[in-house]
């Protein structure tokens, strides 16, 4: 597979929606991910990042303004011990439960399909990171409707074990805009990590549709000993 460039990937699409990037830092030192979201309507967009426990959660810049919280607030980012879990809903929860209780992360997914949000059905996308005894691997979910059809579900799963370091995997709910919003198609993109935390950050951030990114959350995750840092940007600040 052709390693593309996430800046063009990201700077030629008005809107993949919702991204999650998950891979390893050039230097090889960190795991990295990356959550995006990104909205259409006012409801939407009326949203930030905010820190929850070694997470974060989707919350109402304007509470006043918030109509329907049925698919834009929830938790996308939990850590369960050595596991950081990633998702573009409330199945971030779902995994984290039925992990704890020592199901596997396709298992926890088979109780999910995409989002009832007819005619896009939206895609459910998933990410888990696993760091252990210095090492360090992960995978991804993507939950479809079958073609649109949503009397069908179709599952996929790809995981990557010892990723190399300058190395990740992109994978977002649309393939642009439309109407209805095309779901995303094929495996999750490679693409390549470069620089530190700013310097990824930056690179996505600037990179994203100016009118339709809402917020973007950033970890960098020592391999070695587990310790991380993270950085949120809203646009509604």
């Amino acid at each position: 597979m052709k390693m593309m460039s996430l800046a063009k990937e990201l700077s030629s699409n008005t809107y993949p929606g919702r991204g999650i990037v998950i891979g390893r830092s050039g230097d090889g030192k960190y795991a990295v991910t990356a959550y995006f979201i990104m909205g259409r309507s006012e409801n939407s967009r009326n949203r930030v990042f905010v820190e929850d426990g070694e997470g974060i959660r989707t919350q109402a810049f304007d509470p006043s303004k918030l109509t329907d919280p049925s698919l834009i607030i929830y938790a996308p980012v939990r850590v369960l011990g050595n596991k950081t879990i990633v998702t573009n809903g409330d199945q971030t929860d779902t995994i984290y439960e039925l992990m704890d209780k020592q199901q596997t992360f396709e298992q926890a997914l088979r109780t999910r399909e995409f989002e009832p949000d007819a005619p896009n059905y939206t895609p459910r996308i998933s990410g888990i990171m696993h760091i252990e005894n210095n090492t360090y691997n992960y995978a991804m979910s993507i939950l479809k409707s079958n073609n649109g059809n949503p009397d069908a579900c179709n599952r996929y799963t790809f995981a990557y074990q010892n990723p190399v370091a300058g190395e990740g995997h992109f994978i977002h709910t649309y393939m642009g805009d439309g109407n209805p919003l095309p779901s995303f198609e094929g495996e999750p993109k490679l693409v390549g990590i470069e620089g530190d935390i700013d310097t990824f950050t930056n690179t996505v951030w600037e990179n994203l549709n100016a009118d339709n990114k809402v917020s973007l959350f950033v970890r960098y995750i020592e391999i070695e000993n587990g310790k991380y840092e993270t950085r949120i940007i809203n646009k509604n600040v």
